[in-house]
């Protein structure tokens, strides 16, 4: 998976190209600087590091680039992963997820196949970004990222697509993983000066670090520079890519991933329990029923001191003993929107363990319903801006599982969508509701 610089601002740059073989792999821009290196607004050359470090200046060769195997970017068995942190100190959420089909990119020595990577971020609990990420293989080990299709969000609608680049059409394709990364290694995950560029410095190898099941030994740490002369941190770890980013108020790290944290079995009868009480809440909080919400919250935290008393992704049990925390405050209160609404989120974060067990499809199928819930709050609330949101997400969380179900399902799902999208873009939030309760029927069916 590749990291998205939320908020990061955009600077003009200009760069330097080479062709190796006909075949594009330094900065495609206008030449300036040295050593391939760009340079900024200003003119000044960023600290790039010498081409004679460089792992990724040899033209690759695909012969097989869908089986990615390079286990510290081992995006074709990463079907499904949760990132959680912090940007600028607000909560933070990625959901990544290998999508069934592939894309032919073309470059310059022919079509190469790419696995396609959903990338969905979330700020606060809303839609900020989506990009559709292409990686192949080489014939010796090393990972390419090939391009992505990014959409920004803000207010709920699209605001640009800023970071959009494919390879072959506005630049090389660009090295995001070499096959055995040593310490010194240098390589741009991104080579398109002026728009995407990114130079990494592998600085260690070996090391151990903490996951969501324990310690997780191979790891590596790089020093990545951007286009605007800043660094950050990266972590990668064998099983998972990329493992975490950055530090501090900026961190995004992962919470669980499968199929490598996967659990055989169901998912545990406490699961269950907390996912049934907040339904069960999040429906008594609408008829103002607050005996009801009460005796379900105590159910909810019973379940929860038996599940969490044994083993549970940390990052997972921190973001549920949140959630919980303010479900609990918002019930004693008797606040029926922030009541709904935290209800949501103890059932999504229920969702997030529950990956472990189940699969993938039904999380994502479990996962839409919950944004159909939300625009009953936002209706009710008269939120038109989260409202729109929402169906976006809809629109991208739909892709995960619909090549899953019939036809005539599909249909039915797309012709709903088509029903909120025209509610939410036309602020009539009345029938917005209303689709989505339709929808919300239909996909009680599903699960």
């Amino acid at each position: 998976m590749k990291r998205k610089h939320i908020g990061a601002g955009t600077v003009v740059l200009l760069a330097l190209a080479i062709n190796v073989a006909g075949l594009s792999f330094g900065c495609s821009k206008n030449s300036a600087g040295p050593q391939n290196g760009c340079v900024d607004e200003n003119g000044n050359p960023l600290p790039t590091k010498h081409d004679s470090l460089r792992v990724d200046l040899a033209v690759p060769m695909f012969s097989d680039p869908l089986d990615i195997s390079n286990p510290l970017f081992p995006i074709s068995s990463l079907h499904s992963a949760v990132l959680l942190g912090t940007v600028d100190g607000e909560r933070f959420r990625v959901e990544v997820t290998l999508l069934p089909a592939s894309k032919t990119i073309n470059l310059d020595g022919g079509p190469v196949q790419t696995l396609e990577s959903q990338y969905v971020a979330f700020i606060d609990g809303r839609l900020e970004e989506v990009a559709l990420d292409w990686y192949a293989q080489d014939d010796v080990g090393a990972v390419w990222y090939l391009g992505e299709d990014v959409f920004n969000y803000a207010d709920g609608v699209l605001a640009d697509i800023d970071g959009t680049w494919q390879a072959g059409e506005d630049g090389p394709a660009a090295m995001i993983m070499p096959a055995n990364p040593k310490v010194g290694n240098v390589y741009r995950p991104e080579n398109i000066c002026g728009e995407v560029f990114e130079e990494v410095e592998v600085k260690t190898i070996g090391q151990t670090v903490n996951g969501p099941r324990g310690p997780v030994a191979g790891a590596i740490t790089v020093e990545e520079l951007h286009m605007d002369g800043t660094y950050e941190d990266k972590t990668f770890a064998p099983g998972y890519g990329e493992f975490s980013t950055g530090s501090g108020a900026n961190l995004e790290a992962i919470a669980l991933a499968v199929p490598i944290d996967a659990l055989a079995g169901g998912a545990p009868a406490t699961l269950e329990a907390i996912v049934s009480g907040a339904n069960d809440i999040f429906e008594a909080a609408e008829a103002s029923n607050w005996t009801a919400a009460s005796a379900a919250m105590t159910s909810i935290t019973a379940a929860w001191n038996t599940y969490q008393a044994g083993s549970a992704p940390p990052r997972l049990r921190t973001q549920m003993v949140d959630a919980l925390a303010l479900l609990q405050l918002a019930v004693n209160a008797q606040h029926a929107s922030d009541t709904r609404e935290a209800a949501i989120d103890v059932a999504r974060s229920t969702h997030d363990f529950r990956l472990r067990y189940q699969p993938i499809t039904e999380i994502d199928i479990a996962r839409f319903e919950l944004w159909l819930r939300q625009i009953l709050v936002d209706a009710d609330e008269d939120d038109a801006e989260g409202i729109k949101g929402d169906v976006t997400t809809l629109e991208w969380v739909r892709d995960r599982f619909a090549h899953t179900l019939g036809g005539s399902v599909v249909s039915q799902i797309d012709a709903l969508l088509a029903d909120l999208r025209a509610a939410a873009d036309g602020e009539d939030l009345g029938a917005a509701a209303g689709a989505a309760q339709e929808l919300r029927d239909l996909i009680a069916g599903l699960q």
